[in-house]
């Protein structure tokens, strides 16, 4: 742990904390201070001048990155008959319907997407008070209650983020390994950050994206600056 506690240590030193750093500059910083023996995950954190306890300042969609995520996903599809075998076929990790919604009540969560046809809906609904509060509940909003099953798991395993504002007006998204080459993880973060900027609410006035800092999973934080994020 020792060891461990140093390493991040230099990690920070290495870090102008102060800095909002360009886009390209600060993806850089990140990968030459990684030093897990795993491949790191890349976030951003954007600090929105939004309240998401009003509806009408809630921000929240889906993102296809260009470059996808680098991580598995898992996916999970409630459907029945003809629609069922083409979301095996497109590869999604479970298919079924009671008998998937039984096991998840008897506490199997081991997936990242939930998605159902509509039909399905009443079954899913009744899953609400356990897959609500873990960002897993199928929306039509967010192309998760569909008949194109078989689009939506394509979609999903090629690297497909939801992303949804907390409770502090954060927006936190994965947007790549630290293994990406610097430029593959400017334009995912830049497809990420155009998403966010075209989900703007009407209410919000004044400054929009306040802060936005990318991390490693074991590393600090960098802060970006703003204007680089939307440069492209």
């Amino acid at each position: 742990m020792a060891r461990h506690g140093k390493k991040l240590a230099a990690a920070y030193a290495t870090v102008e904390r102060e800095r909002d750093y360009d886009l390209e500059e600060a993806i850089q910083a990140l990968k030459d201070t990684a030093s897990a023996k795993f491949d790191e995950t890349v976030e951003l954190a954007l600090n929105l001048n939004v309240d998401p306890r009003h509806a009408d300042q809630m921000v929240r969609g889906v993102v296809s990155l260009p470059h996808g995520t680098g991580r598995v996903v898992r996916v999970v599809v409630f459907a029945r008959d003809a629609k069922a075998d083409e979301a095996r076929e497109a590869g999604a990790d479970r298919v079924g319907a009671e008998d998937l919604a039984q096991s998840i009540q008897e506490g199997d969560l081991g997936f990242d997407r939930c998605i159902a046809t509509p039909d399905m809906m009443p079954v899913v609904g009744r899953l609400g008070k356990i897959l609500g509060p873990r960002g897993l509940m199928p929306n039509p909003k967010l192309g998760t209650v569909t008949v194109d099953v078989a689009g939506a798991v394509t979609a999903a395993k090629a690297g497909q983020v939801e992303y949804r504002v907390e409770r502090a007006g954060i927006i936190h998204a994965g947007v790549g390994k630290v293994s990406f080459p610097v430029e593959k993880i400017a334009e995912n973060t830049r497809a990420l950050v155009d998403a966010v900027a075209k989900a703007r609410p009407q209410v919000v006035k004044g400054t929009y994206m306040k802060r936005a800092t990318l991390s490693t999973t074991m590393g600090p934080g960098v802060h970006v600056a703003t204007q680089s994020l939307v440069a492209a």
